[in-house]
């Protein structure tokens, strides 16, 4: 059904686009490099060597974003967005609730970037993709799903490797 694939093609383009402009934000911002502050920003939630992380999630942005929009090896730009997604929920978003405007920004964003990411693996990147063109569709269905749980799969390992959540504020003295 060709409305099918040009909705995959919309929500590709949307997501890949989306998520390139959140690595272009972590490197840098109106050409200046930021890339430091955005390793001060994760080594602050506790993760370690911040500066392999800042650029591992940057690049893991801009390489997903690009294979989404061009539809080539789908399943795995939904793996990396899958992965960059579960690793800013558990670090930075899961303690702030649910709404994306409550203090410190809920959760609800990455969650349906979560949900998106793998739909998209599952389903694959319809025919208006390099894949369909190249005849590189075989990863679909429960395939792709795997494939895009390999994601999840990263993030954990990240998460046990190199997260070390800082300790609660000490309640103050009355």
């Amino acid at each position: 059904m060709t409305q099918a694939h040009i909705a995959l093609l919309v929500l590709r383009v949307a997501v890949g686009s989306m998520i390139i402009m959140h690595g272009v934000a972590h490197i840098t911002k109106r050409g200046k490099l930021t890339i430091a502050g955005t390793a001060r920003w994760f080594g602050s939630m506790g993760m370690r060597y911040p500066m392999v992380q800042a650029w591992t999630a940057s690049i893991t942005e801009l390489g997903g974003g690009a294979l989404l929009i061009s539809g080539l090896f789908t399943s795995l730009g939904a793996a990396g967005v899958l992965g960059v997604m579960l690793v800013a929920w558990i670090i930075a978003h899961r303690r702030n609730g649910f709404f994306i405007y409550n203090a410190g920004q809920g959760w609800e964003y990455v969650a349906i970037l979560c949900a998106v990411a793998l739909t998209i693996g599952t389903l694959g990147p319809g025919k208006y993709s390099i894949d369909h063109a190249i005849d590189l569709t075989w990863y679909t269905g429960w395939t792709g799903l795997c494939v895009t749980l390999l994601g999840a799969l990263g993030a954990l390992v990240l998460l046990a490797t190199c997260w070390r959540p800082p300790a609660p504020a000490a309640p103050a003295a009355k």
